[in-house]
């Protein structure tokens, strides 16, 4: 069994716009969040892993807040993607090989991974390296 299109797309939609599935679901009205906060990892995180499973450990790393709105990301049937650029902080000492990226609930720690993927080369980090995602680099299908 699957889902239809239009389903895959009403959940993604929920999930990076915030927006409700009329009689299903509706984005939390006391304190809905906000952002989803895209990781870096140097291996695959799984099906059970956290934000912070295989998470990027060099200097100055973050990860980074992307709006829960159209104005973070495109929702286009069975696929969202970054609306703009999504730039980490430069890497200011030691180096990790970067292969998969994640998107969780968090900002830092343990965290809720909503999902996870594999980069299509991994990139090697180090000293003055900024790791980027272009527009439309960061794809989630429902399918």
């Amino acid at each position: 069994m699957s889902a239809t299109n239009a389903f895959e797309t009403s959940l993604l939609a929920l999930i990076f716009n915030g927006s409700a599935i009329a009689d299903i679901a509706e984005n939390d009205t006391s304190s809905p969040a906000t952002n989803l906060y895209v990781s870096l990892h140097t291996g695959d995180p799984g099906e059970t892993g956290a934000q912070n499973t295989t998470e990027a450990t060099y200097t100055s790393y973050a990860r980074v807040a992307v709006a829960r709105n159209s104005g973070g990301w495109t929702v286009s049937g069975n696929n969202a993607s970054n609306t703009a650029a999504t730039n980490f902080p430069a890497c200011t000492g030691g180096s990790n090989t970067i292969t998969h990226f994640g998107i969780g609930l968090s900002s830092s720690g343990a965290g809720t991974l909503l999902f996870k993927g594999a980069l299509n080369s991994s990139l090697a980090v180090s000293n003055g390296i900024t790791p980027s995602f272009a527009i439309g680099d960061i794809d989630v299908n429902a399918d």
